[in-house]
């Protein structure tokens, strides 16, 4: 049974992520189409074919490999200006085709010339009119940003069911003076990602000062404790200095000296950045705090998810190269790494066939998985770097602010962007986004992060 529930927590997950995949690619189709492009196909997946349908003037389908899609829209790449000198001609019919002169000066102009050619080849003089690379700009950047605005949408809407009717729940130290619930018997670097004690460890100074959980904290340093916010705020500031706590148990007023170590530490609960701080090894008492909200509510946390996403991003690289070298043994994987849709299948799995978490929580966890990764994914897609729909944004406002400029300072029209001469930037971009995925999903096969109830 426990099978069966894992597999259906991986099918959840992969169908909700596939059908963010068409819906994005929907993004991009529907208002190519509606501004008069062509759209000759829209797939879920990359690889063989699985299954196809002609509809209209489109052909639509599912490949084989389950980690993206694409639409065809007809005319991203401008002819360039040696290959318009043979562009149309006519065939032994006496129809007239376009065809396109290739260059070969070098490796670059070859990779564009080809480029160009394979994406003309498919283009008939009746196209001529319908090509994406012709539209006004601002067309440009709405059929670009459809597919990763799609993505956000699916966030925003997810997160809104569930902090609509679930609520967000935090767990928040009981209101007093703290009453320490638990006692770290060592310490454990927080980017391990594990919760034993090994022999290698030190003891932690709570426990170096006789501190047990019930314990009530009265003093640090002589300074009277009247919470755990305090408390915090000055062991984090002790640094490894030394520590005199002063505590009651059993209505005893005891004192236990220790020497605070320095530890990388989460900034806060919604701030995940490490810092060195002061760490003594204790967790106070809980309770469950639940916050509910609407459309403004969730607009608020998706603000902050944001920003933590966008700085998630800016270290993405220096993650990656983490799971690599947990990859090769040279460290453990760190709790915070990124994951591919494999790991996030994985997570999905054990979440629902985990027999420790209710039926509630296995659904809401389901959601903000699924909410998480279009939110990433959308955010992603905006970076200006070709072959990202961010790149062909920045492509179309730099055409914009080029011929605006032309206009006010009276000079011909520059023309069309030719994003083909970004062409070898793309190849190099996929290339490491595609070491990337391979690292990540290598890493979730061998040194997976697991989900523990």
């Amino acid at each position: 049974m426990t099978t069966l529930f894992y597999a259906l927590g991986v099918l959840i997950f992969a169908v909700g992520i596939l059908a963010s995949i068409g819906l994005h690619e929907l993004g991009h189709m529907i208002p190519a189409k509606k501004f008069g492009g062509k759209v000759t196909q829209y797939f879920v997946g990359f690889g063989p074919t699985v299954w196809s349908k002609q509809v209209g003037e489109t052909e639509c389908g599912v490949k084989a490999i389950p980690l993206g899609g694409y639409v065809k829209i007809v005319g991203m790449l401008p002819p360039g200006a040696a290959q318009l000198a043979d562009e149309v001609t006519t065939d032994a019919e006496g129809n007239q085709v376009v065809k396109v002169r290739k260059s070969n000066t070098g490796l670059f102009t070859q990779l564009i010339s080809d480029a160009r050619a394979a994406e003309w080849e498919t283009i008939g003089p009746e196209d001529s009119e319908r090509l994406f690379y012709k539209m006004v700009w601002w067309k440009k950047v709405i059929v670009m940003a459809g597919g990763p605005t799609v993505n956000i949408l699916i966030a925003f809407t997810l997160f809104w069911i569930v902090f609509g009717t679930y609520g967000q729940r935090s767990i928040e130290p009981d209101a007093g003076r703290p009453v320490i619930d638990e006692v770290s018997q060592c310490v454990i670097p927080y980017v391990d990602n594990r919760t034993t004690c090994t022999s290698s460890d030190p003891i932690s100074p709570a426990a170096e000062a006789g501190l047990r959980p019930g314990d009530v904290v009265t003093t640090f340093n002589g300074t009277p404790i009247a919470d755990w916010d305090q408390l915090r705020t000055l062991i984090r500031g002790n640094s490894d200095g030394d520590a005199v706590i002063g505590y009651e148990r059993d209505g005893r007023q005891l004192t236990g000296t220790a020497n605070t170590t320095v530890e990388a530490r989460p900034t806060s609960q919604t701030d995940q950045t490490l810092r060195q701080v002061g760490f003594l090894g204790v967790t106070p008492t809980t309770h469950t705090q639940i916050q509910t909200g609407g459309p403004l509510y969730t607009l608020d946390q998706m603000g902050t998810m944001t920003k933590q996403s966008v700085q998630a991003l800016a270290t993405l690289p220096v993650k990656v190269w983490g799971v690599a070298e947990a990859i090769a043994g040279v460290k453990d994987r760190a709790v915070d790494s990124p994951v591919s849709i494999v790991g996030g299948s994985r997570m999905a799995g054990e979440t629902v066939s985990d027999a420790g978490f209710p039926l509630a929580e296995k659904a809401v966890f389901l959601m903000l998985l699924l909410a998480g990764f279009n939110l990433f994914i959308g955010l992603f897609n905006f970076i200006p770097l070709l072959p990202l729909d961010g790149g062909h944004i920045a492509g179309a406002l730099w055409e914009a602010i080029r011929r605006g400029f032309a206009r006010l300072r009276g000079r011909p029209d520059p023309g069309y962007v030719d994003v083909a001469r970004l062409l070898p930037i793309a190849y190099c971009v996929a290339g490491v986004l595609l070491v990337m995925g391979v690292v990540l999903i290598v890493g979730d096969l061998v040194v997976p992060i697991h989900i523990e109830s």
